[in-house]
């Protein structure tokens, strides 16, 4: 059967060259390093490093293509570390020390990294499967953070480091519990990923439903230095069902992360609702 044959090369062909354009397309990484060499030293470091590359890029098969999830892939990632690294300097302009500094006696910059790394490497466990995926994300993690920081750190600073870095990505799993200033904020970074557009993958695809339609609503989400807390998050919203998305998830992650005394958030909602949906059975 010819015909036949002739369509199973083209389509064998055509996963190849799919199979090529995830391997060759690396993904840069841009952060405000703000006269902290170490840390633009690491984001180098990643935006060179093929591996770690290429398994964000799986990640967004796991959730996006498989699943119809949102993205989880490198744009997730690299807005998750510029919120986490605004959150933290917001409430480390304040006057809070970080916890590598109290319990280590290292310096601001440090738990910079730590909240960089674990932002980027939250989520590499969705390569594996999203089941139990911080889990995932930890043992891979592992020996990506010592390459990452190997000439950076004498090995009982980089140890430490490690350690908490991989306590930041546990801790930001449901029911995860921040222990340290530095966990806390990547544990509330990973629920601020919800500007216009970023969630809306499975709505525009027809998944009607609570979670789909309240990220839906979600217009722009601005992080300020507050007046009564350090920390102001101001969402615009489309529609009031974008309140299950402060409610029901951030509000989450806030409560137990340990940011509470240092978050306020704000939503609104400008001009007339948008409506989402027209109908709706089940």
């Amino acid at each position: 059967m010819p015909e036949v044959e002739d369509k199973t090369q083209e389509a064998t062909a055509e996963t190849h060259l799919m199979a090529k354009d995830l391997l060759q397309q690396p993904v840069q990484i841009h952060l405000p390093t703000r006269h902290n060499p170490k840390l633009q030293q690491v984001v180098t470091r990643i935006n060179e490093h093929s591996e770690l590359q290429t398994l964000w890029r799986i990640c967004n098969v796991t959730a996006v293509d498989r699943l119809h999830m949102s993205d989880h892939g490198p744009v997730h990632m690299q807005i998750i570390a510029n919120i986490a690294l605004k959150l933290l300097r917001l409430i480390v302009e304040s006057g809070v020390l970080p916890n590598v500094v109290l319990n280590y006696g290292l310096q601001n910059k440090d738990a910079e990294i730590v909240v960089v790394l674990a932002a980027l490497l939250h989520d590499i466990g969705m390569s594996i499967h999203r089941n139990d995926h911080e889990h995932y994300s930890l043992f891979l993690a592992a020996p990506l953070l010592k390459e990452l920081l190997t000439d950076l750190y004498e090995i009982p600073v980089r140890t430490v480091l490690v350690s908490e870095t991989l306590h930041a990505i546990i801790a930001h799993r449901v029911g995860g519990r921040p222990l340290t200033l530095e966990a806390g904020v990547v544990r509330v970074a990973d629920a601020l990923d919800m500007a216009k557009g970023r969630s809306r993958i499975p709505f525009e695809a027809g998944a009607v439903n609570i979670h789909s339609v309240s990220a839906a609503a979600i217009e722009k989400l601005e992080i300020k230095r507050g007046e009564k807390k350090p920390v102001l998050l101001s969402v615009r919203m489309s529609n009031s069902a974008g309140i299950f998305q402060l409610d029901g998830l951030l509000k989450e992650k806030l409560l137990g992360s340990g940011l509470e005394p240092y978050v306020e958030i704000e939503a609104h909602i400008e001009g007339t609702e948008k409506k989402l949906v027209h109908s709706y059975r089940f």
